[in-house]
């Protein structure tokens, strides 16, 4: 990779931020950037390669800091979100049998021998991509908690249970990997709660800020690095290395400082770069050789849809139950550790993301459904509500 690459790849990242622009359309950033990706990688112009040492380093990085910043999301310290944990974690259990019967359906179907994988994207949620949602439309009550609660617990779940799925040949390999990293996630909350309880956390904190150190930064991306780095060891992939010290983080408290530098960090260079380099190693070119791959996305989006959408029975509201279907990371971690292990048919990845673009693309629809709902339930009238304050 030279420089004028980086600088390709970092111009035709803005086209993330050019497609979120409007409010209104509720796009994820990371669309555009896949995009990019797609017109100067494999499918497009071949002015990069994805295969490039350097490149997939840095895409590596990126990854491992776009899921340790997924893991920060997830509201574990919410004491509302705690109580609404048992509803949620019934409607995250129940989604996961449902994904079993259709994941299977739809790998017997096409043949791929990828069942395990299938099931664990039918049945995932994205808390990046739900949240941020929720937040904006200023969704809130009780469903709303439940269904937050959901979407974190089968986030969770899912990125653990990946690296398994991906590769069930190697999943006794992969659950001992797996184990080693969450035992040392767990190792570091002790510690990092035991330092901020002596206050020792805040004293760096002020020493930092004070000289201008960024101690605090460079600790949290040594401690996600050495974490990453046994996930290596451990044939597992950094993903859960990444959204493991994530909810550390969450759990013990992410300083604003800190959440501010590591959103320069990582959303403005390495996680573009990541996504640029996932969307270049698309071969979208693959889905006209192989048309039944297009069909398999669908299978999969509609497939995640109906899943979700099947909570209504339990009492969930339509919209939301759309709306926890959205996804993302999940899928994009199962292309990244696909093609990097060769597991993958051709097209299957891009059929992959295709499911995923099809629940984003649902889930913006449902949100704006859900908002429009308690609107007209909280304000009959037809006034305009006060603006959110949150």
């Amino acid at each position: 990779m030279t420089f004028l690459q980086l600088s390709l790849i970092s111009a035709v990242a803005l086209l993330g931020p050019l497609l979120a622009l409007p409010r209104k359309w509720h796009l994820p950033v990371v669309l555009g950037q896949l995009l990019a990706g797609i017109v100067i990688g494999r499918t497009g112009l071949h002015a990069v390669d994805p295969g490039d040492p350097a490149f997939t380093l840095m895409a590596d990085v990126g990854f491992a800091l776009i899921m340790f910043v997924a893991g920060t999301h997830v509201p574990v310290r919410d004491k509302a979100i705690r109580a609404a944990l048992g509803g949620g974690a019934a409607r995250a259990g129940a989604a996961a049998v449902l994904a079993v019967g259709t994941g299977l359906g739809i790998a017997a179907v096409f043949g791929s021998g990828h069942a395990p994988m299938y099931i664990v994207l039918l049945a995932s949620s994205s808390a990046a991509l739900v949240l941020p949602i929720v937040d904006s439309l200023g969704l809130r009550g009780s469903k709303v908690l439940t269904m937050t609660a959901q979407v974190a617990i089968a986030d969770i779940a899912c990125i653990v249970a990946l690296p398994l799925a991906v590769d069930p040949p190697n999943a006794g390999r992969a659950a001992l990997g797996a184990a080693a990293v969450a035992v040392s996630a767990l190792l570091l909350f002790f510690i990092l709660r035991a330092l901020e309880r002596r206050g020792t956390r805040g004293r760096l904190h002020d020493v930092s800020e004070d000289r201008k150190f960024a101690l605090e930064l460079r600790i949290q991306l040594a401690l996600l690095f050495a974490l990453a780095g046994l996930a290596v060891l451990g044939h597992v992939s950094v993903m859960l290395a990444g959204f493991s010290f994530g909810l550390v983080v969450a759990a013990v408290g992410e300083p604003r400082r800190l959440a501010h530098q590591l959103f320069a960090v990582s959303d403005g260079f390495l996680g573009p770069v990541f996504f640029v380099w996932l969307g270049a190693s698309l071969n979208l070119n693959d889905l006209g050789s192989n048309p039944q791959m297009i069909l398999l996305g669908l299978c999969l989006g509609a497939g995640t849809l109906l899943v979700h959408a099947a909570m209504r029975v339990l009492g969930q509201p339509l919209p939301l139950a759309v709306l926890s279907a959205s996804q993302l990371g999940v899928p994009v971690a199962a292309v990244t550790i696909g093609e990097q292990l060769h597991l993958l048919q051709p097209g299957e990845g891009a059929a992959m993301v295709l499911g995923a673009l099809i629940t984003i693309a649902a889930s913006a629809i449902a949100g704006r459904t859900a908002a429009a709902t308690q609107e007209a339930a909280t304000n009959p009238s037809g006034a305009r509500p006060a603006p959110n304050s949150r």
